[in-house]
């Protein structure tokens, strides 16, 4: 039997995002991740928005709030545009994915970058998160 993902859609823009136009804007985030839940048959269980927050930390109102919610349970799949959404330290980033997310049995899907947890450890993923 496939599992059922309880997943977290989360969204972030930073003001710095902004001056790079549209293509990263929440609404076109939260379309990208929609679909690619409906196609994947991910069921959205919240969204979890961080308008004008920088990805430099992770002292973000609605990460924080993500992060409590997968320690009660309610939320084993979290889902980001790509890795610069999720944030822009690489090491606090890929202490998330690779330690964190795994341990609590989180599933993370960065959609344009192609990393699914499910499918075995992204090779790219360690030198994405330097480039962003």
């Amino acid at each position: 039997m496939k599992q059922q993902y309880n997943t977290a859609l989360y969204l972030r823009l930073s003001r710095d995002d902004e001056l790079k136009g549209e293509s990263g804007s929440i609404g076109t985030q939260r379309d990208i991740l929609t679909q690619y839940c409906k196609e994947q048959n991910l069921r959205i269980v919240d969204e979890y928005v961080d308008d004008g927050w920088s990805g430099t930390n992770f002292d973000r109102p609605s990460f924080q709030r993500m992060i409590d919610d997968i320690e009660d349970g309610k939320i084993n799949c979290v889902i980001t545009k790509d890795l610069s959404r999720l944030g822009r330290n690489y090491i606090l980033t890929g202490q998330y994915t690779d330690i964190y997310f795994p341990s609590k049995g989180v599933r993370y899907i960065a959609v344009s970058d192609g990393v699914d947890s499910e499918k075995g450890e992204s090779e790219i993923a360690p030198f994405l998160n330097i480039l962003y």
